[in-house]
């Protein structure tokens, strides 16, 4: 099995509400338009192995980078996540963060919060310089990235693979944005 990218899509907000619910209804929507296989198989990365291959209509999805879809390698299908995680690039990731509110860099007192983020003891974040609180998502990354008790991550999919209007309308049918995170390993 070789993982060498994984396209992740995060809703941006920390505790979505009935998350395995949501995840099991988004599940179905992308298996009603063929983009994954209804049946879970060893195609997937974590734990247990078990996740989604890619269906046929994922390249009418992907449209002209059908090609960087990754049919016929073993480690292709989507996970879904259901624990509260954090999601950031693994390769290169700067750790560099900022208020929306201030627009002062504030990296390393956000990244730090994540101690008490993790175990769920918070959803929010509050700027050390002007004290501006809003869930740690809404704060401004330098590098797209993740933290919420839902993922959905895609084995070796190109991230072109996702247009903006496949994002959107992924967006709209699970309630909240979401963002794409890109992680090369």
């Amino acid at each position: 099995m070789h993982l060498t990218q994984q396209s992740i899509l995060v809703p941006q907000l920390s505790s979505v509400p009935a998350h395995e619910a949501r995840a099991r209804l988004m599940l179905r929507w992308l298996v009603q338009r063929n983009i994954v296989e209804a049946q879970a198989s060893t195609c997937a990365h974590g734990g247990s192995r078990m996740g989604y291959a890619p269906a046929a209509g994922a390249r009418v999805m992907a449209g002209a980078v059908a090609d960087r879809l990754p049919f016929g390698q073993a480690c292709n299908g989507l996970e879904l996540v259901t624990k509260r995680c954090i999601f950031t690039p693994q390769q290169g990731f700067l750790g560099e963060a900022g208020c929306p509110q201030c627009r002062r860099e504030i990296g390393e007192p956000l990244f730090d919060s994540l101690e008490e983020w993790m175990p769920g003891l918070t959803d929010t974040f509050s700027c050390p310089d002007c004290g501006h609180e809003d869930d740690i998502n809404g704060f401004l990354f330098l590098q797209p990235c993740g933290f919420s008790n839902l993922g959905f991550i895609f084995n070796n999919w190109d991230p072109a693979c996702f247009s903006p209007l496949f994002l959107e309308e992924f967006a709209e049918r699970l309630g909240h944005p979401v963002t794409l995170v890109q992680v090369r390993l």
